[in-house]
């Protein structure tokens, strides 16, 4: 069935892998558009620490998922697979190749395994959950959340409040712990046909390196400064807002509010974007995608891209 369903090429990969320029590369050959798979690049204004393409790039290739909305507000999995199930289908309509191009497995895994049928909010919860943190802190809920889904709880860092008082709303909902709910979620039928090639470096402290070297030039690009005007422009930004969670964001907000120093500020912002690329690693191990490159091994790496994307559109009349 998948075979008669929309296509799209998606090549995914940790933070740093060099998928931005690869993609850039291939557009040189194909026709191709890009749809942004990150949840920090929605955000307006939010440019050097979420290492977004340049203009030139941007005006260079279509771009597409970027840029649109303010950190204040909020994008879920679900808004993503809506609006990139009507960006393939319009983008086929141009006579372009669709590329989905990123590393926020969440919405890669909404796309191609469907949505999570969990409950929806409840407000007087979350604000008894909030009200809680505030009182005792994240450490507190965290250690309630081992105690009645350590399994969520395990595979959840543990100053991730957001997702931990998301996973404790569900229990008290519910009365069943989050990952019981998902262990019993069938997958779906993807709206999509979707053909994956993902970036996974066989050197890990080579990634390491990649990551420490691009923070840095972040930095010199002007970074702090960067968060210094997004907290004059939004006064509303607190560190618990999807968007100030972006790694760096919330780091800088702490060295901005005097809690840290320069230097753990730094620290601190290499280590939290080593551990998302940590994450977003095992989410790509488990997906199992069919195809796998290693970015720091570039020999043949464009041309073999170049073959998957030819032999996958090959039906459709797009090359």
């Amino acid at each position: 069935m998948s075979a008669s369903l929309p296509k799209v090429f998606a090549l995914l990969g940790p933070t740093a892998s060099g998928k931005t320029s690869l993609a850039l590369s291939l557009a040189e050959q194909f026709p191709i558009e890009i749809i942004s798979l990150d949840s920090a690049l929605i955000y307006r204004d939010m440019n050097i620490g979420t290492a977004k393409p340049s203009a030139e790039e941007l005006e260079a290739v279509p771009h597409h998922l970027i840029d649109i909305i303010s950190p204040l507000e909020s994008y879920s999995a679900a808004q993503f697979v809506s609006d990139c199930v009507d960006l393939v289908e319009e983008i086929h309509t141009h006579g372009h190749l669709p590329l989905l191009v990123g590393g926020t497995m969440m919405y890669y895994h909404a796309l191609t395994q469907g949505l999570n049928s969990l409950p929806e909010a409840n407000p007087q919860i979350r604000a008894e959950l909030d009200k809680l943190k505030q009182q005792h802190g994240t450490d507190f809920l965290y250690a309630q959340l081992q105690r009645v889904d350590p399994i969520t709880a395990a595979r959840l860092p543990a100053g991730d409040s957001q997702r931990i008082e998301r996973a404790l709303e569900i229990y008290h909902i519910t009365g069943v712990p989050m990952s019981s709910h998902l262990a019993k979620q069938e997958n779906r039928q993807s709206p999509l046909n979707v053909c994956t090639l993902a970036l996974l470096p066989a050197d890990r402290a080579r990634l390491h390196t990649q990551i420490a070297t691009r923070f840095h030039s972040m930095l010199a690009q002007g970074f702090v400064e960067e968060v210094e005007a997004l907290r004059l422009q939004y006064p509303e930004l607190h560190p618990d807002l999807p968007s100030i969670r972006c790694v760096g964001y919330r780091q800088a907000f702490d060295y901005l509010n005097g809690t840290t120093n320069y230097s753990t500020f730094v620290e601190r912002g290499i280590t939290a974007t080593r551990q998302l690329a940590k994450r977003q690693l095992t989410w790509l191990r488990k997906l199992n995608p069919e195809h796998v490159c290693d970015p720091f091994n570039p020999a043949g790496l464009q041309e073999h891209a170049q073959q998957l994307i030819q032999q996958f559109f090959a039906e459709t009349d797009l090359i």
